[in-house]
């Protein structure tokens, strides 16, 4: 039950942005600046960031520890990919990064594994750098470009979240696991339910969570909307921090005693079941038996969202001995390859080879898109965060997400089973697999940073395929029109600039990128965007949670491009609303969510004396008129003075970069 209480005191989240605090009240509401420990890139974002920190004249990154990962486009169909691991490496050698190679892992349990450390900051230009929180760290998806300015030195600035006390309870019966743990939290609350929330656990259930469980559930609080999920860090902390060799990176930090947060829930772990969430979103959650002996025609182990041992050694463990049937894709996605190795050495390997199962490399791959796309119309059960439409790379896919055990046991029957059942009418005990002790520890697949005067003489490397970043002009006092698309409500970022194989090798291609953009809701949208481009420019309309999913700042860069001004909507995600703000684009909130429905496409929209209106004496309510119409509506920003400034600059970067003969200046340069 979730109760609103007195606002939050004593808890870990509070510890952690207390001692991080540069800036700002914590008070919710309140917009904050943090300082940055630790960054996170991954190669679908992490070009663009390269190529903010070279706009940002950075000579080298400020941060304790910056990484750079290759895990999301591993699969090289042609030149593009491989050009942009080399420019993403010599980027890395120049800002004096990490460099974790292609084929070493994904980037959150590889960081966890090597970086990760208890009271730390991390933000990373992917949405599920909160998987860090399962340490104890206060770990937080952004946009591209603010990685870029926390390695310059900048601050993080982010809106004080509440606190989301949830309280676990009991021990996982047999063949539940952390997956359904967190599926249950999306049963109850659905996509938008930690929206502006810290979801933080606590309780005595904690102690049956290893921390590689506490990552399944701390990842995909993403999918509820939550600003990041933060873990104590206790002696399931340890145990990890000691099993990795840096257990002098364990720091105790623990909720107060008398800990309150600003809502209170609780789950009682011994009372869970299996569950599976239906196509289209994570948030459509029923019980395993309520959809059982639906067909299946591909099964998929692996992402950052069940990276750990034991989430391939239980299927490999069920699969022992058996054979999956005709008919069904049986696929293996290691997280690590330190992983891959340790299964190798203790025969999982082999049982899940002589089972059917094809093993691919170590990274990301189905989950983004790239490779392993299904069928049509045939059932996916995957382990994975998401399935919003099309994202598997099959644009009418029927993609489920469930845990290791129900997708192992559906594998091997060829239709959706409750590995409960599955187990009952075989007599099959629950695997209880042994973790490595140690396990493996593969460090020669991170490069380390070049010394700063080797650094300095890299030149990067740059294909043909990788552009500069867009320049990005001034916001005009008025905006005249039209509305280019309506869109419903939870629209995804995946939906306004596609994931898959296809677009993700134009990621650091922003003109080319751009013709993908929003084409899964109107294929027609780039082509009426630029017809109108250097006229007009245009606008979208929205529902409510708009942009939610994945951090890429492709979602806000590419429509900019196509001369998008502004955007009104019922609501944002987090993330995404913070990219529009970072590319100039105007974010508008309906005072009324029912003007939704009196706009249609095509709609020509009239805003005026926007430069007052964001002004720091300016009200935040504006009118907006809808000249097809004849009508008026209320509309609303949410900008900081800060922010504000950026809109009508047309970005960050214009806003940082000084006027044409000022010069360089302190308050312009990275890190001043």
């Amino acid at each position: 039950m979730d109760l609103p209480r007195a606002r939050a005191h004593g808890t870990v989240t509070q510890r952690l942005i207390g001692d991080h605090l540069l800036s700002g009240r914590m008070e919710p509401g309140e917009e904050i600046a943090l300082r940055v420990d630790q960054t996170l890139t991954q190669d679908a974002t992490g070009t663009l960031v390269m190529q903010e920190l070279e706009a940002l004249d950075l000579d080298r990154v400020r941060t304790e520890a910056s990484v750079q990962y290759v895990d999301h486009n591993i699969l090289q169909a042609d030149e593009r990919n491989a050009e942009d691991h080399l420019f993403l490496r010599s980027a890395a050698r120049r800002f004096g990064l990490w460099f974790s190679k292609p084929g070493n892992g994904v980037s959150h349990p590889t960081h966890m594994h090597h970086f990760g450390a208890p009271g730390k900051t991390l933000a990373g230009s992917d949405s599920h750098t909160c998987a860090g929180g399962s340490l104890g760290m206060l770990a937080i998806g952004t946009g591209g470009l603010e990685v870029a300015l926390a390695m310059a030195g900048r601050p993080l600035h982010l809106t004080t979240p509440k606190v989301w006390g949830i309280r676990l309870t009991g021990q996982l019966p047999p063949w539940v696991s952390a997956k359904d743990v967190i599926l249950e939290l999306l049963r109850r609350h659905g996509v938008q339910g930690g929206v502006q929330r810290v979801l933080e656990y606590h309780g005595p259930g904690l102690a049956s969570l290893t921390a590689m469980d506490r990552h399944v559930i701390a990842n995909m609080g993403a999918e509820l909307g939550a600003t990041t999920t933060v873990f104590p860090s206790d002696e399931a902390v340890r145990d990890f921090l000691d099993g990795v060799g840096r257990g002098d990176d364990f720091v105790e930090i623990t909720a107060e005693q008398d800990a309150s947060y600003d809502f209170d829930e609780e789950i009682d772990l011994s009372s869970l079941e299996p569950l599976i969430a239906r196509p289209t979103s994570p948030g459509n959650v029923v019980p395993v038996r309520e959809v059982a002996k639906e067909p299946v025609a591909q099964v998929v182990v692996g992402s950052s969202a069940n990276p750990g041992f034991r989430d391939f050694a239980v299927p490999a463990a069920m699969v022992a001995g058996r054979q999956v049937p005709a008919g069904v894709s049986f696929d293996i996605n290691p997280t690590s390859r330190e992983i891959l190795q340790d299964l190798t050495r203790r025969g999982a390997t082999f049982d899940l080879i002589a089972a059917g199962a094809r093993i691919h490399q170590s990274g990301c791959l189905g989950c983004i898109g790239m490779g392993q796309a299904p069928a049509s119309g045939r059932n996916s059960l995957r382990t994975f965060p998401r399935n919003f439409p099309g994202r598997s790379g099959t644009e009418d896919d029927a993609v489920w997400l469930c845990s290791p055990e129900t997708a192992t046991a559906s594998a091997l029957t060829g239709v959706i089973t409750d590995p409960r059942d599955w187990a009952d009418r075989l007599s099959v005990t629950p695997p209880a697999p042994d973790l490595p002790d140690p396990p493996s520890n593969n460090d020669a697949m991170l490069e380390p940073p070049l010394p700063p005067d080797e650094a300095a003489r890299v030149a990067l490397e740059r294909g043909p395929n990788i552009s500069a970043l867009p320049e990005l002009d001034a916001l005009p006092d008025s905006l005249h029109g039209p509305v280019l698309l309506k869109a419903g409500d939870d629209v995804s970022t995946d939906e306004i600039s596609p994931a898959g194989a296809a677009a993700l090798p134009y990621r650091s291609n922003i003109p080319k990128l751009a013709g993908f953009t929003l084409t899964r809701l109107d294929p027609d949208y780039p082509r009426r965007a630029e017809a109108v481009r250097e006229e007009t420019g245009h606008l979208i309309v929205a529902g409510a949670n708009y942009g939610q999913g994945s951090s890429r700042e492709h979602a806000a860069i590419t429509p900019r491009y196509l001369g998008l001004r502004a955007v009104i909507a019922k609501s944002y995600a987090r993330i995404h609303w913070q990219n529009l703000v970072n590319f100039g684009v105007l974010p508008l909130e309906f005072e009324d969510p029912a003007d939704y429905e009196r706009i249609e496409t095509e709609d020509r929209l009239h805003l005026s004396g926007l430069r007052e209106a964001l002004s720091p004496a300016g009200a935040p309510t504006l009118r907006v008129r809808n000249a097809t119409r004849d009508e008026e509506y209320a509309v609303r920003h949410r900008l900081s003075p800060r922010q504000r400034e950026a809109v009508l600059a047309g970005g960050v970067i214009p806003a940082m970069t000084p006027p044409p003969g000022a010069g360089p200046s302190a308050s312009h340069r990275p890190g001043a």
